[in-house]
């Protein structure tokens, strides 16, 4: 109850304070809002004024896109305003003499604008006023460079500095745990209840640009103690516009003619009533042929079917009102899903997968920039993975055999309610920008799991150890979760910004309230427009995964040792609920960088990032040693237990951090960026303990499997000196991945992380042309994918005593892409 006083003090104090805030007199006032074609806000806008004596002026639009200066005098300025994914907007004088004064800027993304081969206007920059650095990834962007699985937003994001993705495609935000970031489309959180993963697919047409911050930029993002993985949805607008990428199926020879991986995709978008209605439509469907060639002829590939669709809509009822809806769909079917080298096809499963996000928003702004917006959504997910059969599935040190041994169903559910002001800004001491706002979510989980049977082996059948499960895997969890929040974005000086705010957090399960405090500054030096130094720091709570509550009602196991052929007596193991009252999960947050602008539009970037997460869950093994304990289980008598695993916040982690960028861009849509990060990920908890891992794990403590010490990725979309040729790349090279060593019995031999993957190379290189062909706009490109062919393993066999110990499989081999991308008319 400390935390609710402390923010209901905070909250009175304020709201008694903005009612005496006034403006300061003998200056003039100019305001605004910064809007995309459609009247929508756009959030982030740097507006810079520069009058005749060559002094600067500047201000960032807030989410309403409302923006306010004070001018010293009236006179003419030049006005320029710039967005990372817009292109800028420029006046080279406006005489202002009045005040108020009230200009409304429009701002055209790197779409809007793409209705000719070549685009003269120029591309924004990073914006230079947060307290917690940001990097934007355009659509444009997304579209020119080359990475693997192009058709997968996820595999783009590693363009990103600060985005590591991991041997199976996760995606690791500033080392965090993908569960651990806070994903949202739309400003509606995107975490899936199911997973609390990024599993939405969305195809690139249908983003605008990707907001990463490895820090909560502002009171009203919470559930993410790694940071914050911001999608925005691409609009229509008053001019139909189509476009169709990959619809030519291509075809492969690798291991004999075969259709190739396959993903057509395309847009649609227009208006539904010119100048008060929009619609944007995107459709991508996805065939994966994957081959293993590790594996015998005819074993040796899987198939993969996905498709997504996003409809998003934009209605404004009256110029001050809008109203957003979407839907987003989608669905994956995976036969023989997780075929490696280690796992032949008797051993992958049939996997069945859909989800359901639709989301409504209503804005309504008022005089001086002023605006209430609320919204509901609501997201469905659905999983199902069928074995191959039910015969027993076997763990040697030469893979697996036979069938895996769950038949599972989940489903999950999550519907939040959100408001969010903004209030017009007010003078005292300066400028303050206040807004406040909150939010309510019911989260549900169900799942019917059908556990049989794991037997451990040698290669020559020589049984080891079998763990069989008993006990019902039915059951259901529910929480709801509520948060309020005031944050305020006070500019005392003109060159100085500093960002008050905090959160106030309650989940059912945990039963509390908690205080989140958010501090951040950002300063330019005196004299100096063109380098910023900011910094901050933030207590910032997890996301409540129900997967990890829902345990102790979950089955459970008993694992028999073999001598020979003679058999042990069982052990039994069982998960637990705490014996006392839990505290949420969270994390300190510390960050300091420092940024300049250099001639040629270069901007450089240093920045040092500290984050130390404390009261994690993790279940710790409450036996020092084998006991019989009667009534705890379902079986005769007192069973012989040699673990009884006790939901605990003993899980701590660590994050450290420096990080190096340089980006340019250039004349139309080129540019190019280079960044190179020193890391370190540490956790007492690295493999999470739960029924569907029967490791034996005594050492828990070590680097996350995602730690990549040292990283550096560039990418560019560069000019040639032939019209309409361009060079696109991806480059990446960090350290490998660590891995941990097993013995034949599924002991875990020293720490986790103990070993490391080769180091990764990858350089992804492609030449594009684009061309007009009968009035349409087309472009053509071919390159290869990791064209040194430097070989990247993401398998490795783990088991001592293996003929095959550490051989490594998988990766990224050297490929030929060729793409068609169809573009619209001229």
């Amino acid at each position: 109850m400390e935390g609710l006083r402390i923010g209901s003090w905070i909250f009175g104090f304020w709201i008694a304070t903005a009612g005496w805030m006034v403006a300061e007199a003998g200056e003039i006032r100019l305001s605004g809002r910064v809007t995309d074609p459609n009247g929508a806000p756009i959030s982030g806008a740097k507006v810079v004024l520069t009058s005749a004596s060559q002094r600067r002026f500047e201000a960032e639009s807030d989410p309403t896109g409302a923006y306010s200066l004070l001018l010293p005098d009236a006179g003419s300025y030049a006005i320029r305003a710039d967005r990372e994914g817009y292109y800028v907007y420029k006046l080279d004088a406006l005489a202002i003499q009045a005040s108020p004064f009230e200009l409304g800027i429009t701002l055209a993304g790197t779409h809007e604008m793409a209705t000719s081969l070549e685009v003269s206007a120029e591309r924004g920059t990073f914006d230079m006023e947060r307290s917690v650095p940001e990097t934007t990834l355009s659509s444009r962007t997304l579209f020119d460079v080359p990475f693997p699985n192009q058709n997968s937003l996820r595999s783009g994001l590693r363009m990103l500095p600060g985005v590591v993705q991991d041997g199976r495609g996760g995606i690791h935000l500033y080392g965090a745990a993908e569960e651990q970031t806070h994903h949202s489309l739309e400003g509606f959180q995107l975490n899936d209840p199911l997973t609390g993963k990024l599993e939405a697919r969305l195809s690139l047409e249908a983003v605008e640009s990707v907001d990463a911050s490895p820090g909560q930029p502002g009171a009203e993002f919470g559930r993410g103690t790694g940071g914050s993985l911001a999608l925005h949805a691409r609009k229509g607008g008053d001019q139909v516009r189509y476009s169709a990428t990959n619809f030519i199926p291509g075809f492969g020879t690798q291991r004999g003619p075969h259709l190739d991986n396959w993903t057509p995709r395309g847009h649609i978008s227009g208006p539904w009533k010119r100048g008060r209605a929009w619609f944007f439509n995107s459709l991508e469907l996805q065939y994966v042929n994957n081959i293993v060639v590790d594996l015998p002829r005819g074993q040796d590939r899987s198939g993969t079917y996905r498709a997504n669709n996003l409809f998003h809509n934009q209605i404004n009822l009256t110029p001050s009102n809008v109203l957003t809806a979407g839907f987003l769909l989608n669905y994956w079917f995976a036969p023989r899903n997780g075929l490696t080298a280690l796992n032949p096809i008797e051993t992958t499963i049939d996997r069945r997968y859909r989800q359901w996000i639709a989301y409504f928003k209503n804005q309504k702004s008022f005089a001086r920039g002023a605006l209430i917006e609320a919204g509901y959504s609501f997201h469905r997910s659905f999983n199902r993975e069928d074995p191959q059969g039910d015969a027993p599935y076997i763990v040697s040190e030469l893979g697996r055999r036979g069938n895996y041994y769950a038949f599972s169903n989940r489903q999950a559910s999550r519907d939040q309610i959100l408001i969010n002001s903004y209030l017009p800004s007010l003078q005292r001491h300066g400028m303050h920008q206040l807004k406040a706002g909150a939010d309510l979510l019911r989260v549900g989980y169900n799942q019917d799991v059908r556990r049989t049977s794991i037997a451990f082996s040698r290669s020559n059948g020589t049984p080891l150890r079998s763990v069989a499960y008993f006990g019902s895997g039915a059951l259901q969890q529910g929480n709801y979760e509520a948060s309020a929040y005031l944050q305020d974005a006070w500019r005392p000086r003109e060159n100085l910004l500093v960002d008050l705010g905090l959160r106030l957090q309650w989940n059912q399960i945990i039963s509390a309230w908690n205080a989140s405090p958010r501090l951040g500054f950002a300063w330019m030096p005196t004299g100096s427009s063109s380098t910023r130094i900011s910094g901050g720091f933030a207590r910032v709570f997890d996301y409540v995964n129900l997967r990890t509550f829902v345990r102790p009602q979950d089955q459970f196991t008993a694992s028999t040792y073999f001598d020979g052929a003679d058999a042990g007596v069982p052990l039994f193991s069982i998960f637990r609920p705490p014996l006392g009252r839990l505290r949420s999960p969270n994390a300190l947050t510390w960050n300091l960088g420092v940024e300049r602008r250099l001639p040629r539009r270069i901007t450089a970037r240093l920045q040092w990032l500290q984050r130390s997460g404390y009261s994690g869950f993790t279940y710790r093994n409450s036996l020092p040693e084998p006991q019989r304990v009667a009534d705890l289980v379902d079986v005769p008598g007192a069973p012989l237990f040699d673990s009884i695993f006790l939901l605990t916040n003993d899980r701590r982690e660590t994050f450290n951090s420096v990080e190096l960028t340089v980006q340019q861009p250039l004349f139309a849509d080129y540019e190019w960026m280079a960044s190179y990060t020193r890391s370190r990920a540490r956790s007492n908890g690295v493999i999470d303990t739960n029924v569907d891992e029967p490791l034996i794990i005594n050492n828990n403590r070590g680097p996350l499997p995602w730690d990549a010490p040292n990283r550096f990725v560039s990418w560019g979309f560069l000019p040639t000196f032939w019209k309409n040729w361009a060079i696109a790349y991806l480059a990446e090279c960090r350290s490998g991945f660590p891995f941990f060593v097993q013995n034949e019995r599924g002991q875990v031999l020293g720490s986790p992380g103990s070993r490391r993957f080769p180091a990764f190379f990858e350089l992804n290189l492609f030449v594009e042309r684009k061309v007009i062909l009968r009035g349409y706009r087309v472009g053509l490109r071919g390159g290869f994918v990791n064209i040194t062919g430097h070989s990247n393993p993401n398998v490795v066999n783990n088991v001592v005593g293996s003929p095959n110990y550490l051989q490594m499989f998988g990766g990224q081999r050297r490929a030929f892409n060729f793409r068609l991308r169809f573009l619209g008319k001229v």
